[in-house]
């Protein structure tokens, strides 16, 4: 990942959670020209996005438990603590979907709402 895109405030990763996940590999290859790495983290099976060696992205299975849910893609933007900046969120008026939880060898994130309903991911770099 680019340096850069670890300075908080930043977004730092985008992701696709998919149905179809051969499909999207498919599509976005040939649309972009990523380059595309199925790897394993923690319990996760994803495929990492790339750009001239530089990682950008991943595409995962979407879970079972969501039904009918469109495919979709979440952007992460790059916080010092993910657990500060989800309950200044909340006081704020935003709401914590997904609680953080650590990334093995890779970081910590969460996902919370803001106010109008909007979702975002925060997430923190490991030292």
């Amino acid at each position: 990942m680019l340096e850069t895109l670890k300075k908080p405030g930043r977004f730092c990763w985008n992701g696709l959670v998919t149905h179809d996940v051969d499909g999207a590999k498919q599509f976005y290859s040939e649309l972009f020209g990523w380059q595309m790495e199925d790897t394993v983290c923690g319990e996760m099976s994803l495929t990492i996005l790339s750009v001239d060696g530089d990682e950008i992205g991943d595409i995962m299975k979407m879970p079972e438990d969501v039904g009918e849910t469109p495919s979709m893609w979440g952007g992460y933007v790059t916080v010092e603590d993910v657990d500060l900046s989800a309950a200044r969120a909340v006081k704020m008026g935003g709401a914590i979907c997904v609680p953080a939880q650590d990334i093995p060898d890779c970081g910590r994130f969460c996902v919370i709402k803001d106010p109008q309903g909007a979702m975002l991911s925060l997430f923190s770099h490991s030292k």
